[in-house]
């Protein structure tokens, strides 16, 4: 006989099991019996109406938590409802009282209910540490939604998991039945609700986005890794591997990318109806650390949020931030819009005024790269633009006793300084034309050869003409603006030749909008906020990482998609087969415009030059070095407040350093001992790379 103790081992392990449906007929029997249609019931499970149906005629079953939560709800309509001939019965459900039919039962009741006033949040909820053997849940915080397009009820992406949960934005949860990647683009297009409408009105709406965990790339046939040295060396499988023959098979196409860790799926659009997928596998680094600081590890339901916010508020992810950059200037200037043919009557695509048109067109020889068809074709040898961010320390030796004798070096940061120079930015349209011996237009965007080496500066400041703040030797070829700042400095400008732009247009002015209002709302949903004093600001932003890990990634994201699409305008060539003169694939893209690039960065070097003026002028600190955004000053005190420039009411100088989170102003980047950055001077080193952690480039993509 059974011992005492096996028996309630027993039984326990009944009562540890997951909970057990009834019939799928018998679902759908309770459900019509409370009144309650598939659809209704779907929005209060935060699921779909296809899941709802498959529930019901047993094609597949709900997971956990939902699974609990349907249980529950039908243990309530059971008991309301029983089946004809069968007495009432109490609820089974171990963890409800008696009386919680009322509450199942009215989850779907209040589902549609007016709802009162939600009282705003200080500030977003950290996410909360998960024990290992919890069901995963959404993250408890939801980021407050526009208005949901009725195409795409389930947001623009999903986090797919092993189990094959789909977690979406706002803490939706999907039940994908997919077991191979045919499938899942199939169930992406028809069933999953997910996708994003256009950001302009000319413009094509954004395609579903689907990341895949390492266990859902393993159950949909995938290496958790990219292994061996022709996947690691192309990042993307070889042509031969079953899940490509897979997706040709089912008559679905690969970008020339192939299938690496940012694989578009597609097939040739019916119509105006769009057919493609873009899947991101995250165990093959599709999010890179770099740009996307702890996003990888998080729990699939956090991930969705992370990505989801930056979907909303910048673009749905299309690869590396680079990337994304580089569509969102797309996305926000379509190349064509809708024109009437007047011979036909019909509506076909034309030009849209402010793009960049559908056609790649190649720069001037001094705006090109050494490698460049134009360049090697021409056998031009006339020198190139050098339009790069700063990278100067100030020689030791004119450092005067007082400086050395400050207990500090104290770096500041602008906060995206280049996006800042991208607003009201005039940038070429057109091709650009030859001129000899033109007079100087500062209206006019282009590439001018110029000699500056006349020009005495402040040796305690950098040079604004050249990257390295060393005085330019002769004639060399400059950007617009840098050309203009020796204008407004009072000198004689004669150019000697330019090439230059007919047709012009604020080309980033709404890029810039999008992205500036991101980076200041999510600064603000990290607690730094117009509204603070210096002093306030100076505490937000010290410790705003640790106030959300989530909203943090997705500000970083932010700050990555600035660099990375302003660096892409001019994507060189990569890997070691090609060959100086061939033309690369990024040529082939009307947004291949290193001229843009420039335009970019000589606006945002002269604006730092500018400041750096104004600060000796009103203060008489003259800076340590400079290094891209960032430039280090010998101060008395470890804060900005020790030595910015104020006025007699507390308000900040204009012209001069500012602090704030608006792009632009400044933020405290480090502060160390001063003996500590001259020592660094001494030995060559540019004290601002290290409070940076060497973040000086542009990147030009990936």
């Amino acid at each position: 006989m059974a011992s005492e103790e096996e028996l309630f081992a027993s039984v326990d392990a009944l009562l540890n099991e997951e909970p057990h449906l009834p019939p799928p007929a018998e679902r759908a029997r309770l459900r019509e019996a409370a009144g309650i249609t598939q659809a209704r019931l779907a929005s209060a499970l935060k699921t779909t109406t296809q899941s709802v149906k498959n529930w019901e005629n047993g094609r597949s079953e709900p997971k956990s938590p939902r699974l609990d939560a349907y249980q529950r709800l039908l243990n309530g309509w059971a008991a309301k409802y029983p089946a004809p001939g069968v007495a009432p019965a109490a609820s089974v459900a171990a963890t409800a009282p008696a009386a919680s039919t009322e509450p199942a039962a009215s989850a779907v009741e209040t589902a549609h209910a007016p709802q009162a006033p939600a009282v705003p949040a200080a500030g977003p909820a950290p996410l909360a540490a998960r024990p290992v053997a919890a069901a995963r849940r959404p993250a408890t915080k939801k980021e407050a939604q526009p208005a949901a397009d009725p195409r795409f009820p389930h947001g623009p992406l999903a986090v797919l998991d092993g189990d094959g949960c789909a977690y979406g934005v706002g803490g939706i949860m999907l039940d994908c039945p997919a077991t191979t990647v045919a499938e899942l683009v199939e169930w992406t297009l028809r069933e999953s609700g997910l996708g994003a409408p256009r950001l302009h009105r000319n413009g094509k709406d954004s395609d579903p986005l689907i990341v895949l965990t390492a266990t859902a790339a393993v159950k949909l046939g995938l290496p958790e890794y990219l292994e061996g040295h022709e996947q690691r060396r192309s990042l993307r499988l070889p042509e031969d591997h079953p899940v490509v023959k897979q997706v040709v098979k089912a008559k679905w196409r690969l970008t020339q990318r192939g299938f690496g860790p940012w694989a578009r799926i597609y097939r040739k659009a019916t119509g105006t109806q769009r057919q493609c997928v873009q899947l991101a596998i995250l165990s093959w680094d599709a999010l890179d650390e770099r740009s996307w600081p702890g996003v990888a590890q998080m729990e699939p339901a956090d991930i969705a949020r992370v990505l989801g916010v930056y979907a909303t508020r910048v673009i749905t992810p299309r690869g590396s931030t680079a990337v994304s950059g580089l569509e969102l200037m797309t996305a926000l200037r379509p190349p064509t819009r809708a024109v009437r043919d007047e011979a036909s009557g019909n509506w076909v695509p034309g030009h849209n005024p402010g793009s960049l048109g559908t056609e790649p067109m190649d720069p001037a020889p001094p705006e090109a790269t050494p490698e460049h068809p134009v360049v090697v074709n021409s056998g031009w040898s006339g020198g190139f633009l050098n339009e790069e961010a700063y990278q100067w320390v100030r020689p030791v030796e004119l450092l005067n006793d007082e400086e050395c004798t400050l207990p500090f070096a104290v770096g500041l940061d602008l906060n995206t300084a280049f996006l800042a120079a991208a607003a009201r930015l005039v940038v070429g349209l057109s091709e650009p034309d030859h001129f000899h011996a033109p007079a100087f237009n500062p209206k006019v965007p282009g590439s001018w050869l110029v000699d500056l080496s006349h020009i005495e500066l402040d040796p305690r400041l950098p040079s604004p003409f050249t990257p390295d703040g060393t005085r330019p030797t002769g004639p060399v070829w400059y950007q617009t603006h840098t050309v203009a700042y020796a204008q407004e400095l009072g000198h004689n400008i004669q150019p000697i030749e330019a090439y230059l732009r007919r047709e012009t247009g604020a080309y980033l002015d709404p890029w810039h909008d999008r992205l500036k209002t991101a980076y200041v709302d999510t600064l603000a949903d990290l607690g730094v906020t117009k509204e603070l004093t210096d002093a306030e600001f100076l505490a937000a932003m010290k410790r705003h990482k640790d106030t959300d890990p989530a909203m943090a990634a997705v500000l970083a994201a932010i700050k990555a998609t600035v660099k990375g699409g302003i660096g892409k305008l001019r994507e060189r060539p990569q890997g070691m087969k090609y060959k100086e003169g061939e033309r690369w694939p990024a040529l082939q893209r009307p947004t291949w415009r290193p001229d843009i690039r420039a335009a970019v960065i000589s606006k945002a070097r002269v604006n730092m030059h500018r400041k750096l003026r104004n600060m000796a002028t009103m203060t008489g600190l003259y800076p340590l070095a400079v290094l891209s955004d960032c430039v280090v000053y010998p101060s008395p005190g470890d804060s900005p407040l020790d030595f910015l420039p104020y006025a007699a009411s507390g308000k900040p100088q204009p012209g001069a350093f500012r602090l704030g989170p608006t792009p632009g102003l400044a933020k405290l980047e480090g502060v160390q001992s001063m003996l500590w950055a001259v020592d660094l001077m001494e030995q060559g080193h540019n004290p601002a790379r290290h409070i940076k952690g060497g973040d000086a480039v542009l990147d030009e993509g990936e």
